[in-house]
């Protein structure tokens, strides 16, 4: 007996002016079944799932919910025909408790009774393996215990169908591990569930099927089983990818910059680093790996000479002169007169990397313009630059007289690597540098950084996927509560080793092993 579609969309369509979002997609989701939806950044997820969540409307094309057509204007509409989404970014009241969150907004008769409410939230916990403190504030709560809470809502609702928008994105393993447990529970009581997602490695451990999207146009559906990363990457990009990342081995490397019990407090008094010690050496990539919000930006942000420490040193070994030299509140600019050659690929990559309004040829002048001495900047050398990034990293504009604030974000996050790499530091620090970008782009930053690393650099690299920092890192240093909490060897550790580094409190012992 063939299954019941939970929902099916047919030849559906949204465009926002000129730029078409998604385009005729046609896709089914069974009951009981969970689907993933793969696609690089900008392939029309998130916009396709929004208009089951009642955010977009589809300009045209049908919606069938259990076999019937609906028409879906408003999120209402959507918890109406058991349709919940949990959004990356939590709508949560952080003073409120769990069981709080979950029963705001629904229409009971007279008051409240968040006595009752908590025992049938507790039987949805009980039910799917949820593990919640109830009565606990939103604000002392994880990442992940927020979005439990947001899970347990829309269950809470009367939701059939659940859509999840990049749920792992800041999860640890572990915690990655236990919503992969709910999900399955969820799955054997006829729940459908759709996951929005990049990660491949996860789509093929929990997906029933997997839905492509490209360019906002639907390339196929294929079953889980008979796929592998290889397949799916050609599904996405359109051509075979080489997913492997080479990792060289670099002989004699030496100590390059030391990082010495520095803290860091900020405007409000609020410690955020915390006696924190490392060493970067020449020739190696060394990972940064933490939760969101540890500490990473502050870290690199002060090496860099952008945040005034509270105490420690930044020493740069400086491998000409044989001197250390202490980088510590010391301006990017005063680092570059003293002949250090820094470069930094930020997190904020139009707040601080680049300026919006100016093209890309005047963005490459911002590193150099100082060494002119006439008032009159020399346009030669940076405009041969800004063409030899743009052909070399494949940045999709119009030209190179195009201001900035007109591209798409990966290929801005292009132009800002490109420019700090054609700097030839001896320190490269980047912050996330594939975020926004395709898998084709991803796997090319990586190959430029590991040219760096042969030609003896010192890479930093912080990251969010924590598969990409095994495979291309050397060390990678685990950064939990503005602590250190530990420094392993990439090529002999886990996901589940760094996880639980990630989660661990502030200890005594976050000395460099």
């Amino acid at each position: 007996m063939a299954l019941k579609p939970a929902i099916e969309l047919r030849n559906i369509t949204k465009t926002f002016g000129s730029i078409v979002a998604n385009k005729d997609v046609s896709l089914t989701v069974d009951r009981g079944e969970i689907l993933s939806i793969l696609g690089e950044n900008g392939s029309g997820k998130t916009t396709l799932m929004n208009m089951l969540a009642g955010i977009y409307f589809p300009d045209h094309g049908e919606i069938f919910i259990n076999g019937e057509e609906v028409v879906i204007k408003s999120p209402k509409d959507s918890f109406a025909h058991g349709i919940g989404m949990i959004h990356q970014h939590f709508k949560l009241v952080d003073v409120f408790s769990a069981v709080e969150n979950i029963v705001l907004g629904i229409e009971e008769k007279g008051r409240y009774n968040l006595k009752e409410s908590a025992k049938a939230i507790k039987k949805i916990c009980d039910a799917y393996g949820f593990e919640i403190d109830l009565n606990k504030k939103i604000y002392e709560m994880s990442v992940s215990e927020k979005q439990t809470v947001e899970i347990i809502k829309v269950l809470y609702r009367g939701a059939d169908i659940l859509i999840l928008d990049e749920p792992t994105a800041v999860l640890t393993p572990h915690e990655t591990s236990k919503l992969f447990n709910v999900m399955r529970n969820m799955k054997k009581d006829g729940k459908s569930i759709i996951i929005i997602t990049h990660k491949l490695n996860e789509v093929l451990e929990i997906s029933d099927k997997v839905s492509v999207l490209r360019k906002g146009v639907y390339i196929g559906t294929i079953n889980t089983a008979d796929a592998d990363e290889s397949i799916l990457t050609e599904m996405m990009v359109g051509k075979k990818v080489d997913l492997n990342i080479e990792r060289a081995d670099i002989e004699n490397k030496e100590d390059r910059l030391i990082i010495e019990n520095i803290s860091y407090n900020n405007r409000e008094g609020v410690n955020i680093l915390n006696h924190v010690n490392f060493t970067a050496k020449s020739g190696e990539i060394l990972g940064i790996a933490g939760i969101a919000g540890s500490g990473q930006r502050e870290l690199l942000e002060s090496i860099a000479g952008l945040r005034h420490l509270s105490s420690g040193s930044i020493l740069y070994n400086n491998a000409e002169t044989g001197e250390k030299e202490n980088l510590r509140d010391k301006t990017p600019l005063q680092i570059r007169e003293m002949g250090i050659r820094l470069s930094f690929v930020p997190e904020d990559r139009l707040g601080m990397g680049l300026v919006a309004n100016m093209d890309i040829i005047d963005n490459m002048t911002l590193r150099s313009y100082k060494k002119g001495k006439s008032v009159f900047v020399e346009k030669k050398a940076p405009t041969d630059l800004a063409n030899e990034i743009i052909e070399e990293l494949e940045v999709v504009t119009p030209s190179a007289k195009t201001p900035v604030r007109r591209l798409s974000g990966g290929n801005v996050q292009k132009v800002l690597v490109g420019r700090e790499i054609k700097a030839n530091p001896k320190v490269l620090m980047v912050a996330y540098p594939v975020r926004g970008l395709d898998i084709n782009s991803s796997y090319m930053i990586y190959s430029l950084l590991n040219e760096q690393k042969e030609k003896g650099t010192s890479v930093i690299f912080v990251g969010e996927d924590l598969d990409v920092l095994i495979e291309l890192c050397d060390r990678i240093v685990v950064i939990s509560s503005g602590e250190i909490s530990g420094i392993v060897d990439a090529r002999n550790t886990t996901k589940e080793e760094i996880g639980v580094l990630m989660t661990k409190g502030r200890s005594a012992d976050s000395n460099e092993k």
